[in-house]
């Protein structure tokens, strides 16, 4: 299994290098250090939940591979990390796995099938810690710095302004999404500094709210 994981984290670090620092292999590492944190908490807590440790360590790694925001035209996100896997010795069961953690770990996905995400949780709990994991990510002056470099990579047409609006739309919103008790308290204290930022923001943008109708 070490030997995979070192594969894991090489294909990674290649893989992850094409994109802006919002998604980048700090970003990768951060989520596995979050994830495994979860997981020891939580294992303490609820020792009756089985938490696979390596399910969790190469969903963390491979959570972004295939991401839809980050594809190239050619490629076809579905089944990349499944073959990854296959193709550097983890047997199918482990591959499928991943596989359905890594498909359904985003928050888009959730929105648009939230019934589907439950029906995943209830068969690979695992999906839980790295889901919790990744949200944490986006949250707290990590996910301050990561959705403004995010806006500027991607969204450009819309400004900082822009960036500030997805706190509201979104940020603010993944407190409530966390699966378990560690992410939630953890998500509590970093969606407080998000907040403590925007309203500093509103403060000081202030400054030009008279000049709007000039």
């Amino acid at each position: 299994m070490e030997k995979l994981i070192l594969a894991t984290k090489s294909f990674v670090r290649e893989y992850m290098s094409q994109f802006d620092s919002s998604h980048d292999y700090q970003h990768i590492l951060r989520v596995l250090s979050l994830a495994n944190q979860i997981a020891a908490r939580e294992r303490s807590l609820h020792p009756d939940i089985c938490y696979d440790a390596e399910v969790v360590i190469l969903a963390s790694l491979l959570h972004d591979v295939g991401d839809k925001k980050y594809l190239k035209q050619d490629e076809v996100g579905g089944q990349m990390v499944e073959r990854f896997l296959t193709l550097h010795g983890a047997d199918a069961e482990l591959a499928r796995r991943v596989q359905l953690i890594v498909t359904h770990v985003s928050y888009s996905t959730e929105i648009k099938d939230p019934a589907k995400v439950q029906e995943v949780l209830s068969e690979q709990p695992e999906l839980a810690v790295v889901q919790d994991a990744d949200r944490l990510d986006a949250l707290g002056a990590i996910g301050v710095g990561r959705c403004f470099i995010f806006a500027g990579a991607k969204r450009q047409e819309d400004g900082m302004v822009g960036a500030i609006t997805h706190f509201g739309e979104k940020l603010e919103r993944l407190e409530g999404m966390m699966k378990t008790g560690t992410g939630k308290e953890l998500a509590a204290v970093r969606t407080q500094r998000l907040k403590t930022f925007r309203s500093w923001w509103d403060e000081e943008a202030m400054i030009t709210k008279h000049m709007s109708s000039e």
